[in-house]
């Protein structure tokens, strides 16, 4: 399956004149992706190589059906945005724009919710489906279909580690880069949570970073209810106490948020962290491999107690008729 976007997603591209909205709707358009449409105000009626151009989201959702948007607009302008979309009826929101008002993120946010929208960002690089649709800024030519799920703070981390997936024969149901802003709309749980049901994935890596507790909550949640095998890496194990390191999420206050703390709590759960990049491939591969073997013994075991049980109704049988 994949989760969020697919073949049936229909992309609106909010921004579409301006330098990056230009360049990346082309890009998202050669590697297949559906992309209906775009918007900039005063300039509805032209086309942006070949795209539709519309004034209003609105507009453009009523004339495409759109269900998807992605937004290259200035930081100023990016949480009324995100708005304009989930009013005119937009499902799933990416955001690209980096700095926007921490207030004008959750305002943006809360109303949103309001509306049944999903936000992805802000300041992330979006996700990618491959081989289906892709809807960000992200290097589609290192994805390759296949059955792990791809969860991330980090942008070009998430370039890397895929990397060496692909490399090692690993493709991807979905990969999706959730932000690195201190507020953002989906978080880990919630991705966990899709990729958990979705029975295109087989399994999970997860790339988290230091500050906030993002990781130690996914941590919980996969000890809880994730039974699908999960690998992790955390950046910044070596950052300094209270500096931002990238991105503004990315700060340990006190000795909240450090990786010692993140790594501990996935630890703790039974999740590997790999210390290097490089290896999740291993991880990963042996994670699956240790998965089958217990459901191997649970199987087993369910034959077991069915025999015994049959065992058990021929005893009383046999005892009845004596």
């Amino acid at each position: 399956m994949s989760i969020l976007i697919d073949k049936s997603t229909r992309l609106i591209v909010q921004g579409i004149t301006g330098r990056d909205g230009l360049f990346h709707a082309r890009k998202m358009k050669e590697y297949g992706t559906n992309v209906v449409g775009g918007t900039s105000p005063g300039k509805g009626g032209t086309d942006a190589n070949g795209i539709p151009v519309f004034n209003t989201m609105y507009e453009a959702v009523e004339q495409t059906q759109a269900n998807t948007s992605i937004i290259f607009v200035p930081a100023r302008f990016a949480a009324d945005a995100i708005m304009e979309a989930a009013d005119a009826g937009i499902r799933l929101i990416v955001c690209i724009a980096e700095g926007i008002p921490t207030l004008d993120v959750i305002k943006a946010h809360q109303f949103i919710k309001q509306k049944g929208a999903i936000l992805v960002g802000p300041n992330c690089p979006g996700l990618i489906s491959p081989g289906k649709s892709m809807v960000g800024i992200l290097p589609g030519q290192v994805f390759q279909k296949g059955n792990v799920g791809v969860i991330s703070r980090s942008g070009t981390l998430t370039y890397e580690i895929v990397y060496h997936l692909t490399a090692n024969g690993m493709g991807q149901s979905t990969a999706i880069g959730i932000g690195g802003d201190p507020v953002v709309g989906l978080h880990f749980r919630e991705l966990l949570e899709m990729f958990q049901n979705d029975t295109e994935t087989e399994a999970i890596v997860l790339i988290g970073e230091i500050g906030g507790n993002a990781e130690e909550q996914a941590a919980e949640y996969i000890r809880n209810h994730v039974t699908k095998p999960v690998v992790a890496f955390i950046a910044g194990q070596s950052a300094p106490l209270g500096k931002q390191m990238g991105h503004a999420g990315a700060i340990i206050s006190g000795t909240s948020g450090s990786a010692k703390e993140k790594i501990e709590a996935l630890e703790a759960a039974g999740i590997q962290v790999a210390q290097e990049p490089s290896d999740i491939p291993a991880l990963l591969k042996a994670a699956k491999d240790t998965t089958r073997d217990i459901l191997k013994l649970r199987e087993q075991e369910l034959v077991d107690l069915e025999l015994e049980l049959n065992n058990m109704v021929d005893d009383e049988e046999n005892n009845n008729r004596d």
